[in-house]
């Protein structure tokens, strides 16, 4: 570990604080997926490609991250990123404008870019910061900061999204065809300012991270040498990797199904606009307790691999909890899934990171590239929910009930990733490793 001898304090608030900003970027979907659903008169299963819009460019620019930061180095990569999130963020203009989704699913595109370059820096440049057996307490704290952030987005942007959404969405089925256009496109200008002002602060912030005092670290590499020389030759030679790439894929999609479907699922069950808006920030809350209980516990109280454990236990119980519950009970067992999350991704980074070496920066690029989890698995449980109210219509119950019931009965596919998450936790990350 080169890492300077001089307090870390400095960079881990600087590191924070990016970790603030993609916090606020990414969970402001939560209001986006019922508000662009209004807007372009989607599906379910349509309405959570805003999800898939973000999460999918962790697929395809992650290892392109990773060749950037190699030739850059962490802190222009973070530069680079925000810059690119600032332009996503003017794309919304001329999306509103036209009212066109995939013209607004190519700016959260390239917002999702931005966070690819960020994340891919950001998240070993923290682990790697300290001694390895604590990463999962830097990577807490970040989390409080990640998911405070979340919390302000979700209400800021709720508000000024889903005001007045239930009375617009009353008005769409008896107004005329003018009527209507003119409702959602003065609806759907309500996201200029927000997002022009977030361009802006992107940009500023680009700018100023060239100049914030980050040192060069490096991560230490693994026990297998010879004479100085690592036996390892390839990243294939480490399968606890692929393990953890695996177990974070998952587990981003659960934790994007239980902050970006809480509100579209209290909207199915009867709650209004105005009431589901908050209900994100449950979830993002009961993260940010559990991340300092974390922060407190790891390492001196608990280790890393205990958290993970206890946490994908409480996700399966979670999980079954909500699907044989109901109404507002079933919604905070949603919620309750925050306090599963949260030190989910703190113990997965250093349990699946530890001596790789030089192989770091690839093997972060492969963990950032899980993220796209949150691209395939909300999609799919909107597509199961599609399924299954069309199939309960065709039965005979009537619509609203049906959609309540097959929002509920479609969380189940939570309960195989938590299993998984379990198995890492317990076995997938020793093997291979001596």
């Amino acid at each position: 570990m080169q890492s300077p001898k001089k307090s870390n304090l400095v960079p881990i608030v600087i590191i924070a604080s990016l970790f603030f900003i993609f916090g606020f970027v990414t969970w402001i979907n939560g209001a986006l997926i019922p508000f662009m659903k209004t807007i372009n008169e989607l599906t379910d299963a349509q309405s959570y490609l805003v999800a898939s819009a973000s999460y999918i460019s962790f697929v395809l620019m992650a290892l392109p991250a990773s060749y950037i930061l190699n030739k850059i180095g962490y802190k222009k990569g973070m530069s680079l990123g925000l810059i690119i999130m600032g332009i996503g963020a003017l794309l919304f203009i001329p999306a509103a404008e036209a009212r066109t989704y995939w013209v607004f699913l190519t700016g959260i595109f390239i917002q999702g870019v931005g966070m690819t370059l960020l994340q891919t820096a950001a998240n070993p440049y923290i682990t790697i910061l300290g001694p390895m057996e604590s990463g999962a307490k830097r990577i807490a704290i970040m989390g409080i900061a990640n998911k405070t952030a979340g919390a302000l987005g979700s209400l800021i942007f709720g508000a000024l999204l889903l005001s007045g959404i239930d009375e617009v969405k009353d008005k769409l089925g008896s107004v005329s065809l003018e009527e209507k256009n003119v409702l959602l496109d003065t609806m759907a200008d309500s996201v200029f300012m927000p997002y022009l002002i977030m361009a802006i602060v992107l940009f500023v912030l680009g700018v100023l991270i060239r100049m914030a005092p980050l040192p060069d670290v490096e991560a230490e590499d693994s026990e297998d040498t010879i004479e100085g020389k690592s036996t390892k030759t390839s990243i294939f030679q480490f399968p606890h990797l692929w393990l953890g790439v695996l177990a974070l894929f998952v587990y981003v999609g659960a934790e994007v199904i239980a902050g970006d479907t809480i509100i579209s699922y209290g909207i199915s069950l009867g709650f209004t606009g105005e009431e589901a808006k908050y209900f994100t920030t449950y979830t993002l809350m009961a993260m940010v307790a559990t991340y300092a209980l974390g922060v407190f516990l790891i390492p001196k109280y608990v280790k890393q691999k205990t958290a993970l454990i206890a946490s994908a236990i409480l996700g399966i119980v979670f999980s079954l909890c909500i699907l044989f519950t109901t109404g507002f009970t079933s919604i905070l067992f949603v919620a309750a899934l925050g306090i599963a999350n949260a030190l989910v991704w703190p113990a997965i980074w250093p349990l699946t990171l530890e001596g790789l070496g030089k192989f770091t920066k690839t093997a972060s690029a492969l963990l950032i590239m899980a993220i796209s989890g949150g691209a395939i698995i909300p999609p799919l449980y909107g597509r199961i929910v599609d399924a299954n109210k069309n199939e309960l219509i065709l039965s005979g119950i009537d619509q609203v009930q049906a959609t309540s019931s097959a929002a509920t009965s479609s969380y189940w596919i939570l309960i195989p990733c938590y299993i998984l998450i379990l198995f890492f936790a317990v076995w997938g990350h020793k093997i291979g490793k001596k």
